[in-house]
């Protein structure tokens, strides 16, 4: 069967329709999330959300000797932590595509911990790409039309941080399956956010039974269709076709989502958030096109 491995790293039709459904789904649960929090509230949405995707995944829930204490952390970071902040920015704003500019730092920030932490080397493209990275989504302050959305893009930006650390602990989890992942994600996520849900977000709680159809419709999208199914798929994709390949075209995400919102929201897409956004996104290609430096044997 080694031809039949050949044959799954060759990237083709398949592999480019999965990443378009990838991307389609990352893309409209920045909606989803942003109708259900309106609807409910940020402890609690989140809470609900990983609660149901570990029902979802429970069945695969394994422990693993020596890697069970990263699991569970990479649970909180990326299942409560970084969704806990990505709810609070959605909450806080109104025009959601500077968030999903924002976002984009997830990337240089993945770099920068890597460096710091790990002591990782960074070539001059990737720095470079850092910069442009920042300064695309730096420039959003200029923009007399979003100025009063600056704090949730600076809680955008701590989120884009804490997933850039989740990245760093999954390293460490190599060969964990993505039905595994997912169930600690949701166990570590409801863990941590639903006994602060229950303390100060009662009243949304009491009123779940009056939520209505629509952010329900929402919710259920952001478990399947973003969690289960994006990234799923995007698990399967990086197991079978190289990081270089792959990560390039996860980038239509944030201006597809950008694009959505405001047609969803009626938000407007103004020419400060086109060029700083253009900045972000060419930084982030020039980190996920720059090759890694090699190891000396």
């Amino acid at each position: 069967m080694e031809g039949g491995g050949e044959a799954m790293r060759r990237f083709g039709p398949l592999g480019m329709v999965l990443a378009l459904l990838v991307n389609l789904m990352f893309a409209l649960n920045v909606i989803a999330m942003k109708v259900v929090v309106d609807a409910t509230a940020p402890l609690l949405s989140v809470a609900l959300r990983m609660g149901v995707v570990f029902l979802l995944c429970a069945p695969a829930i394994r422990s693993l000797p020596g890697r069970t204490g990263w699991l569970a952390l990479y649970g909180f970071l990326n299942g409560g932590l970084f969704l806990l902040l990505l709810n609070i920015a959605l909450f806080m704003a109104t025009n959601v595509g500077a968030l999903a500019i924002a976002g984009q730092l997830s990337v240089p920030f993945s770099l920068l911990l890597g460096a710091l932490l790990l002591g990782e080397k960074l070539n001059a493209r990737k720095v470079a790409g850092v910069m442009l990275a920042f300064a695309g989504v730096a420039a959003l302050v200029f923009d007399p039309h979003i100025l009063t959305e600056v704090p949730a893009v600076l809680v955008m930006a701590s989120a884009a941080m804490t997933w850039g650390g989740a990245t760093l602990v999954q390293r460490r989890l190599a060969g964990v399956s993505v039905m595994n992942g997912q169930a600690w994600n949701g166990l570590m996520g409801a863990l941590t956010l639903a006994p602060f849900a229950l303390m100060f977000e009662r009243s949304a709680i009491a009123g779940l039974a009056h939520v209505g159809w629509v952010p329900a419709a929402w919710f259920a999208f952001s478990c399947l269709g973003s969690t289960i199914i994006g990234q799923g798929t995007l698990a399967w994709l990086l197991q079978r076709y190289p990081i270089s390949t792959i990560m390039p075209l996860m980038l239509a995400a944030p201006v597809m989502s950008t694009v959505f919102a405001s047609l969803y929201f009626g938000t407007p897409i103004t020419a400060v958030m086109i060029g700083g956004g253009t900045l972000a996104l060419a930084g982030v290609t020039i980190i996920a096109l720059s090759p890694d430096r090699k190891a000396r044997g």
